[in-house]
């Protein structure tokens, strides 16, 4: 392949400018930029905007499953005469705090390692099967959906990251990924808004196609999005566990390494085995929040480093973003 500076004027004093583009361009580290552990290279600038689009992607998966999550509790509550308070609740949720949401989570999702994101992925792969073999064959858990959000985002930017590392281009082709990703966001969004306002009136007229569609299928949304979540969770659990062996020099460095993860996760999942039985209230889901990443962050205190204690804490943030964001939606699930 031709380089970029190929293309442009050879002027020694902007030989090093080139050399940078290209290394954007294709996601590569030029020779000599390498450097001896993870942060202390002169290729982590260019690591970090790379895992920028990989969090945008991650956000606006994000946004796409609360949106379509919205339009069905919508449309559940919009059905039932006893439950008229809580659509009214979903319908007043600030639009204006949407944009803020994909922002603050694509910067959060950036700057969590690809260690502690895989890390977070593994342990909601656990809990989700657990949760869904005590549900029974053919349920659902609506809450589950709305639980997973950070989750999902850590796994998407985790599997950009690691499907693209070191392809040539990887930095273009993680851009189209961005902005696809943004504007599928942009139209779950404006139907999600569309639904909330219009819905009521359009299925009673039977004159808009997408409300229409949505009066004879919306009760297929849970469905889809379990499918959608199955096929990118098991994907992202592949590229997780990768990630977390490319650390690792010799097979007794990982078994120190995955036993106490193994039994750290063992109990997790039995203590949150008594989550769905808990009373109505937010509480308990913010407290298991915190047991979790208590859990992660006792382990990696002792088997991790000290960049991980700090991805730690910003995964912490990240949870608890998610769920204050989709708080009334929260309380309808576990109305329901």
């Amino acid at each position: 392949m031709f380089s970029l500076g190929s293309w442009l004027p050879a002027l020694p004093s902007l030989a090093w400018g080139w050399a940078v583009l290209d290394v954007l361009l294709q996601g590569e580290s030029p020779r000599g930029w390498h450097g001896g552990g993870l942060g202390t290279s002169w290729g982590m600038p260019v690591t970090r905007c790379c895992l920028f689009p990989a969090g945008l992607v991650g956000a606006c998966a994000v946004s796409v499953l609360c949106s379509l999550l919205k339009v069905y509790l919508y449309i559940q509550c919009l059905n039932d005469p006893e439950r008229q308070a809580e659509k009214e609740a979903i319908r007043a949720q600030r639009r204006a705090l949407e944009p803020l949401h994909v922002v603050v989570l694509t910067g959060v999702l950036a700057l969590v390692g690809s260690r502690v994101a895989a890390l977070v992925v593994l342990e909601f792969s656990l809990r989700a099967i657990s949760t869904v073999l005590s549900l029974g064959k053919g349920a659902h858990s609506s809450q589950l959906y709305l639980l997973c959000q950070y989750s999902l985002g850590c796994g998407v930017s985790c599997g950009l990251s690691f499907l693209l590392e070191g392809a040539p281009h990887g930095t273009c082709n993680l851009a189209l990924a961005a902005g696809l990703a943004g504007l599928l966001a942009a139209y779950a969004w404006r139907l999600a808004r569309h639904v909330c306002t219009l819905y009521e009136l359009h299925s009673r007229a039977r004159y808009c196609g997408v409300c229409i569609l949505l009066l004879t299928s919306s009760h297929g949304i849970p469905r889809l999005l379990q499918n959608a979540l199955a096929v990118t969770f098991a994907m992202a659990d592949l590229a997780a566990v990768a990630l977390i062996n490319r650390d690792f020099l010799s097979t007794a460095e990982a078994v120190r390494f995955w036993t106490p993860l193994t039994i750290c996760y063992t109990l997790l999942v039995i203590y949150m085995q008594e989550e769905p039985r808990q009373s109505t209230s937010g509480r308990p889901v913010y407290q298991t929040v915190l047991v979790r990443m208590g859990g992660l962050f006792i382990l990696l205190f002792t088997v991790g480093r000290w960049t991980d204690i700090l991805h730690v804490l910003l995964s912490l943030l990240g949870e608890l973003w998610c769920l204050l964001r989709a708080g009334v939606m929260l309380e309808a699930c576990q109305r329901q």
